[in-house]
């Protein structure tokens, strides 16, 4: 009786520290589980959701250049373009409200203009000459 007593006790103090014992069996040579992991908080998921996704951008960027390399420069030639075309109207704008400059530039202009037709355009020698010139312009560009 006292026996069943003892062990009625000592289950009940089992149960009162949260665990129990079979009776008649060596605890000490049971494999241990892990402490069970907290749970992650939705802040940490995604902090280590975000830093995952930065660990690999630089490979994912540059997979992306590779497939894409021709289309991206031609993309971006055209909006070079286009904002240079853009700056030099603005410049030309600023220009052109300056009180005199817009006549004096009218004025340079007008005479370059007259200065080509009588040097290249009036007799049939200088047009060869011309033309000769803008040939070996074209070949240096493009080639023979």
């Amino acid at each position: 009786m006292e026996t069943e007593q003892q062990q009625r006790e000592s289950i009940n103090a089992s149960l009162s520290q949260g665990t129990l014992a079979l009776e008649g069996t060596d605890t000490e040579n049971l494999p241990k589980l892990l402490p069970a992991r907290e749970p992650e908080s939705q802040w940490q998921q995604i902090s280590r959701q975000i830093s995952q996704f930065l660990a690999q951008l630089p490979e994912y960027l540059g997979r992306f250049f590779n497939e894409y390399k021709q289309p991206l420069i031609t993309v971006g030639l055209i909006l070079a373009a286009i904002v240079t075309v853009k700056v030099v109207l603005a410049v030309l704008g600023a220009i052109n409200g300056i009180p005199l400059l817009s006549p004096f530039f009218e004025l340079v202009g007008i005479s370059y203009g007259s200065w080509f037709i009588f040097r290249y355009l009036l007799n049939a020698s200088t047009r060869q000459e011309l033309a000769d010139e803008i040939q070996s312009l074209k070949n240096q560009f493009v080639g023979e």
